[in-house]
């Protein structure tokens, strides 16, 4: 199985069964993205330079309103699809092989931790893995520490408070917080009534 075979085969609910030849292409992509991202995390880097190096790691041209301040981590890489003005700041940590889809206009607070692989809850099939994405709206701000777990989405102009803990899916335009993350109230724009 090529990497390109397995980029077509990673959809949702896609399983990976341990010690499998699809398994071994995921390590073969992690060790890439091990490269990539220490050459990221491990000296200075222009603009431009880290725009080519995210464009490596995830194999699609990043536009240049990206920002991001290094460290950043991830064990895959190549099913980060990135929108337009979207900022990541330090301390990152994607496993995107399920696939992590950032909308335009997004803030990613330091040491947000996003997760689309599940293992297998039965201790015989521990090892397995299912595959489900994580799909981050336009405007979106998350804050510090949060996590976001498998299957979730995020709606258009949602804030997920820091420290929080994504487990279910979150309205456009709400204010969510907590673990598990919850709607605390929706967002009014600016010079609205309250």
């Amino acid at each position: 199985m090529t990497v390109e075979e397995y980029l077509r085969e990673m959809k949702p609910g896609y399983r990976v069964t341990a010690g499998s030849e699809a398994h071994q292409v995921m390590h073969e992509m992690a060790q890439n993205a091990i490269r990539v991202t220490m050459e990221i995390n491990n000296r200075y880097h222009t603009h431009e330079e880290l725009l080519a190096l995210m464009s490596e790691l995830t194999g699609t041209e990043i536009d240049e309103s990206f920002g991001m301040f290094p460290p950043f981590y991830t064990d895959c890489g190549r099913n980060i699809h990135i929108g337009k003005n979207v900022f990541i700041n330090a301390g990152c940590k994607f496993q995107d092989q399920g696939g992590i889809y950032i909308g335009d206009g997004t803030l990613i607070g330091h040491n947000a931790v996003v997760a689309t692989i599940n293992h297998r809850e039965d201790p015989a099939r521990r090892g397995d893995m299912e595959f489900q994405p994580v799909y981050i709206g336009k405007n979106v701000w998350i804050g510090a520490n949060v996590t976001i777990l498998p299957g979730v989405t995020i709606g258009d102009g949602a804030v997920i408070a820091a420290g929080a803990v994504v487990t279910k899916n979150i309205l456009e335009n709400t204010v969510a917080a907590g673990v598990p993350a919850k709607y605390l109230r929706s967002i009014k724009a600016e010079g609205q009534e309250k």
